[in-house]
């Protein structure tokens, strides 16, 4: 196997899923004794300058066709690909063997500007490798692609959480707009007479006018005293956020896969999901949908919808069940127990992105 070159966006400095599965990855792979370069690429991802542009290309060899880059396979995080179609293409006729890595799609509307880059810098690539299901459907559908791999997202051994009293809930997440806090707060506005805690855990540098958005609406439902904003957190501190929990929420507007939910279920944490979502593979990753892809019990997946507002009342109405029914909670948490040891370890991702990339196919190409 050649050396592996991992491109990952220079851009974004808060902890997020993406990043996280890159760092997982590459110890995966050096654990199977692949050689792993990771390098990250400056500029404002997707959208950098043409500086950054031809920096990338550079890397890719897009330029020098003779010299070439050397025999490694570059991944390319879908971040920067997306962003730069031109450079992928002139890598592709170069004869340079380059993969994406896609943990999400762009949301741009059908037709639009950053869709037709997606199309052009994915048919580009020698392979396609996504880190969820439900991102290769999408790409699939939305630009005819085919042969995507998936390297579903592993998870780490963690302790039982030892939770607390009164009940604690957690909302793992960067405090941005598709993550949704201020519905959140607003469902916990309304539950205000049951006993409870919530941390929101997660950066509140990304997104600062947002951030400000929630500290205002925490302050405005009078809930500074039961809703804490620890900012981003690390090591010992945010294990200490998830053993102090009972329940963990994660109502985002989108998700590819959600990995915050498998964190959670191999803590014994049940986790509240919004449906139609990619959250909800991540719970059937554990066992957690029936046959047909419904969420089961603890998983409970909320028909949520961006702008509706009968939204918050929805997830006041679960967490209330949740919170005033001990049969409830009961069940949740045996059904998580169960789920926790079926979860897949990081391995088993870094196999199948070995596997992918020693067997190149027609994954860049439009489907006939």
């Amino acid at each position: 196997m050649p050396p592996i070159r991992l491109l990952v966006p220079g851009n974004i400095h808060h902890h997020s899923g993406g990043n996280a599965y890159n760092a997982r990855m590459v110890q995966g792979l050096q654990g199977l004794g692949a050689d792993v370069e990771v390098l990250a690429v400056e500029g404002s991802w997707p959208e950098a300058s043409a500086k950054d542009r031809r920096r990338l290309g550079t890397l890719l060899g897009a330029w020098e066709p003779e010299a070439g880059r050397g025999p490694a396979v570059v991944i390319v995080d879908g971040l920067v690909a997306v962003g730069a179609p031109d450079e992928m293409e002139f890598a592709a006729k170069a004869g340079h063997e380059t993969w994406v890595l896609l943990h999400m799609t762009v949301p741009d509307g059908p037709g639009g500007p950053a869709w037709k880059r997606e199309a052009r810098a994915l048919r580009a690539a020698s392979g396609l490798i996504s880190t969820s299901s439900s991102t290769a459907a999408t790409l699939t559908q939305r630009h005819g692609l085919h042969g995507i791999r998936v390297a579903l997202p592993g998870v780490d051994p963690a302790p039982v959480a030892s939770g607390s009293r009164p009940p604690h809930m957690i909302a793992v997440a960067a405090l941005l707009p598709n993550k949704d806090q201020l519905l959140t707060v607003d469902a916990l506005s309304r539950i205000q007479d049951l006993e409870w805690t919530a941390a929101l855990v997660g950066s509140d540098q990304a997104d600062p006018a947002y951030a400000g958005k929630v500290r205002a609406a925490i302050a405005a439902s009078g809930l500074e005293e039961r809703v804490r904003l620890t900012g981003e957190l690390v090591g010992e501190d945010l294990d200490r956020e998830w053993d102090a929990a009972n329940l963990s929420l994660l109502p985002s507007r989108a998700e590819a896969f959600g990995m915050v939910v498998t964190e959670s279920l191999a803590r014994g944490l049940p986790v509240v999901v919004r449906q139609g979502t990619g959250a909800v593979e991540a719970l059937g990753l554990a066992g957690l949908t029936d046959h047909d892809g419904g969420p089961r019990l603890p998983g409970v997946a909320v028909p949520l919808v961006p702008g509706d507002r009968e939204g918050p009342a929805r997830l006041a109405e679960v967490l209330r069940g949740w919170l005033g029914d001990p049969d409830i909670r009961q069940a949740w948490r045996r059904a998580v127990m169960e789920a926790r040891t079926r979860l897949p370890d990081w391995n088993r991702t870094a196999e199948t992105v070995l596997e992918a990339l020693a067997t190149p196919g027609p994954q860049g190409t439009s489907a006939p």
